[in-house]
């Protein structure tokens, strides 16, 4: 006989829950603290924030981890302070200095170079990445030393304001899409003005439509009495994806819909991913556009269908 699979300590417990990091630890730390803090079987986050980051970092428990690439590939908001005259194996304060050079940087030329990064372009990301090259992550294989040429891509940034520059540290806010790396924002700006540049701070406001203002932090749940009181902070997988539009669906149409058919429905947006309602059932789950007004099963609640 098979050696008997160990049941996951915990409840099934189901729900989105809103996380302000704390600074210091990893997102898989946060991930597992917070899972013990809920009693919950089945956990995992929607992309990690680096260690020296804070803020917000969405955690699926249960049925909820279906759904964690809709945050994956969502906008994100940051806030961020950039030194000049420093550059770090990393890109970030957790890194060895590697060079230092002297800042003679005016608030016009900093406010040019910035200019250089808005919009859409192609970034390069970091070696002290998660990316995966042969199956590796970069990250790893920086730690040993290794550079490894690394393909562009195509980033969006909406936002980037400065808040404040202090003759050495920048302020900056930013809205960006996903795939951005603020530390690859950091080396390039610290190398078009010609200074180095690596993160010194930087703090996550919001995912898609999810703001920080909304999160508890690990401390808030440490202080609840029990787990009812804990798990009351989980949201509902809909309301977390607000940033799709809803489409409310017939009861015939949710039937077929439900069975993996593309169905007709009124309402839909020219093309993406959309929140699928029906009178009768209430949420069921996404669906993408299709031709000819129909939209069709991408991810549901109640068959955990998937097309895409």
């Amino acid at each position: 006989m098979g050696r008997r699979r160990r049941k996951p300590a915990g409840d099934p417990v189901d729900g989105i829950l809103l996380l302000d990091k704390p600074e210091g630890i990893t997102s898989n730390d946060a991930l597992q603290q917070a899972r013990k803090l809920l009693g919950a079987q089945k956990a995992g986050h929607t992309g990690s924030l680096d260690p020296i980051a804070t803020g917000l970092l969405p955690l699926c428990f249960g049925t909820a981890t279906r759904w964690s690439g809709y945050f994956l590939g969502s906008d994100k908001y940051y806030r961020a302070t950039v030194r000049l005259g420093e550059s770090t194996e990393t890109g970030d304060s957790e890194g060895t200095i590697i060079e230092t050079r002297n800042v003679l940087v005016s608030d016009e030329q900093l406010q040019n170079a910035l200019s250089q990064f808005r919009g859409t372009y192609l970034q390069v990301p970091p070696m002290y990445s998660a990316i995966k090259v042969d199956g590796q992550p970069l990250y790893k294989l920086a730690r040993q030393g290794k550079e490894i040429e690394r393909q562009a891509r195509e980033v969006t940034v909406d936002t980037l304001d400065l808040g404040g520059f202090n003759g050495r540290d920048v302020e900056l806010t930013i809205h960006c899409s996903s795939g951005f790396y603020v530390r690859a924002l950091a080396t390039d700006l610290g190398e078009l003005l010609q200074t180095g540049g690596h993160v010194t701070a930087l703090r996550r406001l919001g995912v898609a439509d999810l703001s920080v203002e909304d999160s508890v932090t690990l401390d808030d749940l440490a202080k609840m009495a029990d787990y009812p009181d804990r798990r009351a902070c989980l949201g509902a997988v809909d309301d977390a994806l607000e940033h799709l539009p809803a489409v409310e669906l017939s009861v015939d149409a949710a039937f077929y819909l439900c069975r993996g058919q593309s169905v007709r429905a009124n309402n839909l947006p020219a093309e993406g991913s959309v929140r699928l309602y029906s009178s009768s059932t209430g949420f069921l789950g996404v669906g993408v556009v299709a031709a000819h007004g129909t939209v069709a099963p991408e991810r549901l609640v109640s068959s955990g269908i998937q097309t895409a």
